[in-house]
């Protein structure tokens, strides 16, 4: 295997050293690229410095050398990228030594077109366990059971019941198989949740497999500046920032011909269901009404979701 890590830097000077040794300790790792977002740390400058020391490890910008953001990062990774291999991991995250075992014997069949695993959590500080262990906890992300690659995309937009999550972090890709659906890349324009809705039309797309899921592969390094914990539960109301990425996915799944009706109908809803979790308490019961009413026979087959259902109480 020809393996090629895609690691977006941002504001991660105490991290990405650990994150580029996590990767370099597989001899399947073909390379390391550092795509630097200009960072208001010294990132730039270790980032430069392990180019320097490690021939393995490959070091970009952006033409402006700008801050464009994780997507946008991530897809200039994509574009650099050498190996017959993709796997992503975020700066401030690490690779564990069994990262790549699944891999290794799942590859061998070349229907297998990615392989996703179990993230774990480590925290960096004891302030970062006080600040994001309800979000967290000790728990690992990760699909519950073993699905066949035909059921990952149903699981992933909650059709399927109690599914699970695997993370960016943990997931593998033939790359001749991305290539083939040149769409299949992060939206430059989400700031939140990007990975999430790449992920799940990458489900739809290409056949992805389960690697290790009940055994962590990769670690999350949560500490006081988590990008995406700092803004979720700071900044923007989840609620909102989840009406976001299921109107994002609403919008590509009714221009995608492909997709099962029944699943255009279901991601409908889901968007409704943050739709009203987000809405103002009084304006709130409108909307439960009139969903009631326009939608009482998904209600009485229980399609509905946990989210709606919690939406429904002010």
């Amino acid at each position: 295997m020809k393996i090629s890590v895609i690691i977006p830097v941002y504001n991660a000077e105490k991290f990405v050293s650990h994150a580029v040794e996590s990767a370099l300790q597989f001899e399947e790792v073909y390379e390391v690229i550092l795509v630097e977002d200009q960072s208001p740390d010294n990132a730039l400058q270790i980032c430069i410095g392990l180019a320097e020391k490690h021939d393995r490890v490959k070091f970009f910008q952006h033409s402006d050398k700008g801050n464009h953001g994780a997507s946008v990062s991530r897809n200039l990774g994509m574009e650099k990228a050498s190996g017959d291999f993709l796997a992503f991991l975020d700066a401030d995250d690490y690779f564990l030594p069994n990262r790549f075992d699944a891999e290794k014997e799942l590859f061998k069949n070349p229907e297998v077109e990615g392989v996703y695993g179990a993230l774990g959590v480590h925290y960096y500080s004891e302030k970062a366990r006080e600040q994001y262990y309800r979000v967290f906890m000790d728990k690992l992300t990760t699909v519950y059971k073993k699905h066949s690659p035909k059921d990952v995309f149903y699981g992933q937009i909650h059709m399927l019941g109690t599914f699970g999550l695997f993370s960016i972090d943990t997931l593998t890709l033939r790359r001749e198989s991305l290539i083939k659906k040149m769409d299949i890349l992060f939206k430059s324009h989400l700031k939140l949740h990007e990975d999430t809705e790449f992920l799940l039309r990458l489900s739809y797309y290409l056949d992805l497999y389960p690697g290790s899921i009940d055994r962590a592969v990769a670690i999350r390094g949560v500490h006081e500046h988590n990008r995406i914990t700092k803004v979720d539960t700071r900044v923007v109301d989840p609620a909102i920032s989840r009406t976001l990425l299921w109107k994002e996915i609403d919008n590509w799944a009714q221009t995608e011909d492909s997709i099962p009706e029944e699943a255009k109908i279901h991601i409908k809803r889901m968007l409704r269901s943050f739709e009203i979790a987000k809405a103002p308490t009084l304006k709130k019961w409108g909307m439960v009404i009139k969903y009631l009413i326009t939608d009482y026979r998904s209600i009485r087959s229980g399609l509905y979701n946990v989210n709606f259902k919690r939406s429904l109480i002010p």
